[in-house]
Order: C-alpha cells, then structure tokens, then sequence
C-alpha cells in the first residue's frame, strides 16, 4: 500500500509558521524525466562561496558553508570550509572572471588534491599568468563529516 501527503505549507511543531524539514541521508527523488531516482543528500552541494579577489584583501561576497579566505599571492586563494568533509576525496567546480571586458578567458583549478577542511585554487589566463580576478567562484560535491 503507497501513501501520499499533499499538502500547501509545512510548519514546525508550534505553528509559527517556520520548517525545519529533515531528510535521512537515504532520501531520493524522482529525476526529470522521470524515468530514475537520484539520492538527494548525495546531489547537493555542500560548499560554495563567491569571491571578490582582485582588492588587497579577498573578500567572500555571498558562501554556503565556507569561512575565511586567505590570499597567498596573485590568483593564489585558500577557502577554509566551516563543516568538513569526511576526507579528500571531494569534487571542486570553479570560474573566474570580471563583470567587464577585463581580457580573459580566465580559469580556475584547485592547486592542491582534495583536503577536508579547505579547498586552495589558482585562478589565472589560459596561458597559465595567475591573476587576481574580480569573481572567483567555486562549489564542492562530496560526504560531510
């Protein structure tokens, strides 16, 4: 027998009007298409920051689950991560570039293997000149200790 809860609002427990939904780590849903299912907790990303890197002291415009940013030189950054991951083995997605027309095209890679704490990334143009760019974004898929 299959259930199904429709419903137009979840509220916490005293009705003030917040959630404060939980998913076991098991959790799935149905894709797009709805042909298969996919683990949901596993699909997310865990960490993601948005940086301005081209002022003296690199600044995190808007983060998900990072905290300090380290400049170690031109196009050099570390992101310290507030939660840490189980161990290395993370995935790092990233770009660099300006709002304007400042030259380009920018790339940025993680300069050190997974760590799981901090992700360090160097951000520079094709022809491998780091470079401090304007916006440095990154995101990082994994396991959460």
């Amino acid at each position: 027998m299959t259930s199904q809860l429709n419903v137009d609002t979840i509220v916490d427990k005293a009705g003030s009007g917040g959630s404060n939904v939980k998913m076991a780590n098991t959790s799935t849903y149905v894709s797009d298409g709805g042909a298969t299912t996919q683990n949901t907790v596993q699909g997310l990303s865990k960490a993601w920051f948005n940086l301005e890197g081209d002022i003296t002291t690199p600044i995190t415009r808007d983060s998900f689950n990072t905290g300090s940013v380290t400049d170690n030189g031109t196009g050099d950054y570390t992101v310290a991560l507030t939660n840490h991951f189980v161990n290395e083995n993370n995935v790092f997605v990233s770009d660099g570039g300006y709002s304007q027309s400042v030259g380009g095209p920018y790339v940025c890679s993680s300069y050190y293997y997974g760590s799981s704490d901090l992700r360090r990334m160097r951000v520079g143009l094709t022809n491998g000149t780091l470079t401090d760019c304007e916006q440095v974004n990154g995101s990082l898929f994994g396991d959460l200790a």
